[in-house]
């Protein structure tokens, strides 16, 4: 028989976990008025014009027309409600201290000493300053992996962190020092092994000192193209400085470390009505586990959390935490506010085509990702946490761009949960592709990690899933398990987060 999910008692509306047709019986008796696609929502009783409609447990709109038990309940009969207000939010009143006991408590990562986190692969990154040097860069990196590489066994690979910024933008806006500070803390995550190699042109506006600190620029870390006589001149120099970076990196070696030096990025795209029953719930699941274990993770995408920011300031162990928490969210609102779109710009058609009718009902999917861990600090975009724990890093909610500033804020590696399915992936850590349904992990078996559409069919509980995932996380970070978009190589470009004018 036909099953439906609620997720809470309270709920008005549940999801079907297939196709239904019209006059499908349900086995709590009702039945399907129409042909209602997976995952999309059913009333499950009368409701009025102006009812609200209530999914896990809260309200994610209100109908602008009476729809009948059995009903489709579709995005144009949802009204949007009032956005949360930030002034006075309840803080430190859902504070879970009994977190789930981890099954493992270390890992085996590159330790840098004084370094808050571990690496867990061996890269040479190579920063250039400005677009217009990732050319010759390109060409050197692909001589490097040709030539070199073979020489260094232990070292992973190079990669160029190459971006679309350093001139042509104005150095000196009001938000400048966002993509600056990014692209300095990714240029020193943990899976670069504490070498820096930065290749300027010369004469751009993101000059080295605001990339390097004053003792570090030398001749051993910065290379100007335009001090060099020629193209072959150029490869040479950046070929004999990675050579000795490259010699020091493949002396190091892997070593058990507590978790309290691993730091994991949390993040969800493509999703539909299931990512908020299966994927994202696991992952919040495995968060808890790495947490209690002292680890750190940081979730992120504020749009996807804004319209439920009350819940998140519940969790914050601080007034100091909230506080931030609030401005961050009134950044982003006067951000999309003065590119004249609301939230409501997040949603994609692909999350409406699963189910997902607005971003009320997409966030509170979303929030599952972050467990019920303690919320210990707040970061704005591309900051690096100065505590362990639970820590929401500010993101957009785009793919592309979250990941690039969760490298900055210190992961390692990233978990990714989708319902739609995507191939996207970063050069410089590894991500874990799971997904909420066992449809797309049967036709996308060689791209996605983990099936956590299992909670859906009833074949596993949300703790099994997450523990899974949990055991999966470990194994990525100790070198043991690569996921499909490592392997495959599918790496995305950085798209730094760059608020500032272009001039």
């Amino acid at each position: 028989m036909a099953r439906l999910i609620q997720i809470q008692k309270k709920d008005n509306v549940a999801i079907p976990v297939q196709d239904v047709a019209k006059g499908t019986v349900f086995a709590n008796g009702l039945t399907a008025l129409n042909d209602i696609p997976q995952g999309h929502k059913i009333a499950l009783r009368p409701l009025k014009k102006n009812d609200a409609v209530i999914r896990y447990g809260s309200v994610i709109g209100c109908l602008n027309r009476d729809a009948q038990a059995g009903a489709w309940i579709t995005g144009d009969m949802l009204e949007l409600p009032e956005l949360p207000s930030l002034e006075n939010m309840p803080w430190g009143i859902d504070i879970n201290a009994a977190l789930p006991a981890a099954p493992r408590e270390t890992f085996y990562g590159y330790d840098i000493p004084g370094v808050r986190f571990a690496g867990i692969r061996n890269f040479l990154g190579i920063m250039p300053t400005a677009h217009c040097v990732s050319g010759v860069l390109n060409i050197a990196v692909e001589k490097m992996r040709k030539e070199l590489l073979p020489k260094y066994p232990n070292v992973d690979d190079i990669v160029p962190l190459n971006h679309i910024y350093g001139c042509g933008v104005a150095i000196d806006a009001r938000e400048a020092h966002m993509w600056i500070r990014s692209l300095k803390n990714i240029m020193r995550n943990a899976n670069f092994g504490g070498e820096l190699m930065v290749v300027g042109l010369g004469c751009e506006k993101l000059t080295p000192a605001m990339l390097l600190d004053a003792g570090e620029i030398t001749s051993e870390n910065l290379i100007n193209l335009q001090d060099c006589e020629g193209f072959t001149a150029m490869i040479a120099a950046m070929m004999g400085m990675a050579e000795k970076k490259l010699a020091r990196l493949d002396t190091r070696r892997r070593t058990e470390l507590p978790l309290s030096r691993l730091c994991v990025g949390l993040q969800c795209g493509g999703s539909d009505a299931f990512s908020g029953v299966s994927c994202n719930p696991a992952a919040g699941y495995a968060s808890d586990l790495l947490v209690g274990a002292g680890a750190t993770t940081l979730f992120s995408e504020v749009t996807e959390i804004r319209d439920s920011v009350h819940v998140i300031a519940a969790r914050c162990v601080s007034e100091d935490v909230a506080r931030k928490l609030a401005a961050e969210m009134r950044w982003f609102d006067e951000y999309l506010a003065a590119g004249g779109v609301d939230r409501e710009s997040n949603t994609a058609p692909g999350n409406k085509a699963g189910g997902l009718s607005n971003i009320v009902e997409k966030t509170l999917g979303s929030i599952a990702k972050s467990g019920t861990a303690p919320v210990v600090e707040v970061l704005s975009s591309g900051e690096r946490p100065s505590k362990r724990g639970l820590v929401f890093a500010a993101t957009p909610a785009s793919d592309l761009v979250c990941g690039p500033q969760q490298l900055a804020s210190g992961m390692v590696m990233q978990v990714f949960m989708t319902g739609r399915g995507t191939p996207y992936g970063l050069a410089a850590a590894p991500v874990i592709k799971v997904v909420s349904r066992t449809q797309m992990k049967e036709f996308w078996d060689d791209l996605v990690d983990m099936n956590a559409g299992t909670v859906v069919d009833g074949e596993e509980t949300i703790e099994e899933a997450g523990t899974r995932l949990f055991n999966m996380i470990i194994d990525t970070a100790s070198g043991l398990y690569k996921p499909w978009a490592e392997r495959h190589k599918l790496y995305n470009e950085l798209a730094v987060f760059n608020p500032a004018p272009i001039t």
